[in-house]
């Protein structure tokens, strides 16, 4: 008998999938994170792992760039990037 598959949440529909890797090392820190988003218009959603240490963006109309700048305005180093899954310098 085999087991049953987990299933994985799909990703919200989006034209653009951005992910970062943030030094977040508590929750003061990814909270930081979490506000800065919570403030931005035009995401259709996001999420803020401190565990992992990784921040997925889901958004039709903001630019990878203008996400990339408001966490780091927290003070938070982005340690690497993705946008709509390639590797991006920052």
């Amino acid at each position: 008998m085999s087991e049953p598959t987990p299933s994985v949440p799909a990703a919200p529909a989006a034209a653009h999938h951005y992910n970062f890797t943030v030094r977040m090392t508590c929750s003061g820190c990814s909270g930081a994170v979490d506000r800065v988003l919570k403030r931005m218009d035009g995401l259709n959603s996001y999420n803020v792992d401190l565990e992992t240490k990784k921040v997925d963006v889901y958004t039709d109309t903001v630019g990878f760039a203008d996400v990339l700048e408001k966490i780091k305005k927290t003070g938070k180093a982005v340690e690497a990037a993705e946008e709509d899954g390639k590797s991006v310098d920052v």
